[in-house]
């Protein structure tokens, strides 16, 4: 036999080169048992990188870290500065049979790396994520869905409250039998109705919000722009997100459908409604016609147009009824063209641009003869008529809440339609003025002198302006009461006070707001019904005017500051409304959860930005 090599003789010690591979070494017993069943190959980790490479282990009894630790591991604690490796024992290690701790071996990565099924024994979803409040089931409560849904959507996703599962819901085949796509497509149905009939921005993504997550979809994203909608859903951590988008091309004023669209809304966060039956409702929706028709729209605009030159020129005699009929006739005439145009499919500021020119060329009219008509009187009126109240206070909203794409794009809409007006009025007036017209702009700055008279107006010019608005009959007497709320405190504050009218309109606007906001709340709809029409008798229509003419006549320095003034009176106005609708919000209870013991405390309203200037 050939002599064995010793280990430090001459020959080659084994594992040297051209010896025989060395034979394994003796491990001990604890380390040749079998292996964990969890034990597995490298995969990535959630972030995307690999996982370390781990030695088998030997099957160890883990003790889980307790549920009050809402980590996915407890991190290691740090060794005393003054004690050893070896001689400290480890708090975290464990013998191999289970018993009391074992000093001088520490767990490795594998045994706390868990299976699903111990992490679902132990209490934790890592893939679903870990709920940290719970909201109370649908809308029975002291809050409507708007207030319980605008907190949800001020909150990050990341710790937002969900829905309790039951153990049905929590199944695979329960959760995979959910359509999700055909639940997206309602919420983008809807949120498509509430953007068109000029809703917020917040408010279009609260209802989508909510209707998503009444049917069980709870990490959703809705996005609104001016044009665009999307919400995107994301299943689990671990699962690519679902988005669905809509593009919203038509825009409408019918605040009956809108109202109807905020009941479906109710019913669906109360989860009295299934996917289907949703459907069907949104489609009778849609069917519904408009509760009045062409014709009554077109002399309701004249009415609207009429009653402002009484709320302008401020009296009643012999020639203000011929100056009503002047405005009267001419806004119809201006609405039925702009309308035969709108069949042709032109766009909408060439429908204001002719829409506003037989109001001025009526006025240029009146005012060529001895008689003493007020012409300046018959092209504020119209103006009355055309002036974008609705976007604009949209747009501001929109601002204020943190939307600015979506408010740049509505106030862009509404410098455009105001150009419109403004070109087709101007037109008009160099017409006039070369002409030798004798416009007189005194006439329409008669201020709050005849309040018996001015106050009736602004009655019926809302009342008109609502029933253009497709607002629902039983709603009509409330809004027009919103209005002699606003125009009497902005006639006590600009008459009696003396005050600017600048802030007499800012004062007066958010006392609408805050009065359409509790009308709204009574009714469980929309505000914009008991808001939009109830600011007419306070649109800038006469410093606007006065602007225009001011630039027709040859003084541009004069033009400035009428205008100046108007855009001034505008964005009070549409604070005001805001602040008024936020006022009522801050003084009422929002019931957006419940506190257990087990959950983390229920998540207060939170404000739309918090940028603190950074």
């Amino acid at each position: 036999m050939p002599k064995r090599g010793r280990p430090g003789g001459g020959k080659k010690a084994r594992g040297g080169r051209g010896g025989r591979p060395p034979r394994p070494q003796s491990r001990p017993a604890a380390e040749s048992r079998p292996l964990h069943p969890s034990a597995a190959p490298p995969t990535e980790g959630l972030l995307g990188h690999p996982a370390p490479v781990v030695e088998p282990t030997v099957e160890i009894p883990l003790v889980l870290p307790a549920p009050e630790t809402r980590g996915l591991l407890a991190p290691e604690p740090e060794p005393e500065p003054d004690a050893s490796p070896v001689d400290a024992p480890a708090a975290d290690t464990l013998p191999a049979d289970g018993g009391p701790a074992a000093p001088g071996r520490r767990r490795s990565v594998a045994e706390d790396t868990l299976t699903p099924e111990e992490w679902r024994a132990a209490g934790y979803t890592p893939p679903l994520g870990i709920p940290v409040g719970a909201l109370s089931p649908g809308a029975p409560g002291e809050a409507p869905w708007p207030d319980r849904m605008r907190t949800l959507l001020r909150t990050p996703m990341s710790e937002r409250p969900a829905f309790e599962r039951t153990a049905r819901e929590l199944h695979p085949s329960v959760a995979a039998g959910r359509n999700v796509p055909r639940v997206l497509d309602l919420t983008l149905r809807i949120g498509e109705l509430l953007l068109a009939s000029g809703e917020a921005a917040e408010d279009v993504e609260a209802a989508m919000l909510g209707i998503a997550h009444a049917y069980r979809l709870d990490r959703c994203e809705p996005q609104v722009t001016f044009t665009l909608i999307g919400i995107s859903h994301q299943p689990s951590l671990v699962e690519p997100p679902i988005t669905a988008d809509r593009v919203v091309r038509r825009r409408t004023s019918d605040y009956t459908r809108l109202n109807a669209v905020y009941e479906l809304v109710a019913d669906i966060t109360a989860e009295r409604v299934s996917v289907n039956d949703a459907y069907r409702r949104l489609a009778a929706i849609r069917r519904n016609r408009h509760p009045y028709p062409a014709w009554m729209l077109a002399l309701n605009t004249g009415l609207l147009a009429g009653a402002a030159t009484f709320l302008v020129g401020g009296r009643i005699d012999d020639k203000a009824w011929l100056v009503f009929l002047s405005a009267f006739v001419a806004a119809v005439l201006g609405d039925r063209m702009a309308s035969l145009i709108a069949r042709r499919g032109l766009p909408e500021f060439y429908q204001f641009v002719l829409a506003a020119m037989p109001a001025a060329a009526s006025g240029i009219v009146l005012s060529f003869n001895d008689l003493g008509l007020r012409g300046s009187v018959v092209i504020t009126g119209g103006l009355f008529a055309l002036l974008p109240g609705r976007a604009l206070v949209a747009a501001v909203q929109d601002g204020l809440t943190g939307f600015y794409i979506t408010a740049a794009a509505r106030l862009l809409e509404v410098i455009y339609l105001v150009a419109g007006i403004v070109i087709g009025v101007m037109l008009i007036l160099y017409l006039g003025v070369g002409f030798q017209a004798k416009l007189k702009p005194d006439e329409s700055l008669v201020g709050i002198s005849y309040p018996p008279v001015q106050m009736v107006a602004a009655l019926v010019l809302t009342c008109a302006f609502a029933m253009l608005l497709q607002t629902d009959r039983r709603s009509l007497a409330l809004v027009t009461l919103n209005s002699g709320i606003g125009w009497a405190s902005y006639g006590v504050l600009a008459y009696n006070a003396q005050l600017s009218p600048i802030v007499a309109t800012g004062v007066a606007a958010g006392l609408v707001g805050l009065f359409g906001q509790l009308m709204a709340r009574y009714r469980n709809g929309s505000a914009l019904p008991y808001v939009t029409a109830a600011i007419g008798p306070l649109m800038p229509g006469s410093a606007l005017y006065l602007g225009m003419l001011s630039f027709a006549q040859g003084h541009p320095s004069g033009g400035l500051v009428q205008i100046s003034r108007a855009a001034a009176i505008a964005l009070a106005l549409a604070i005001g409304v805001n602040l008024g609708g936020e006022i009522a919000r801050l003084f009422m209870k929002l019931p957006v959860g419940v506190e257990r013991p087990s959950l983390a405390p229920v998540i207060p309203r939170r404000a739309a930005k918090r940028t603190r200037g950074f």
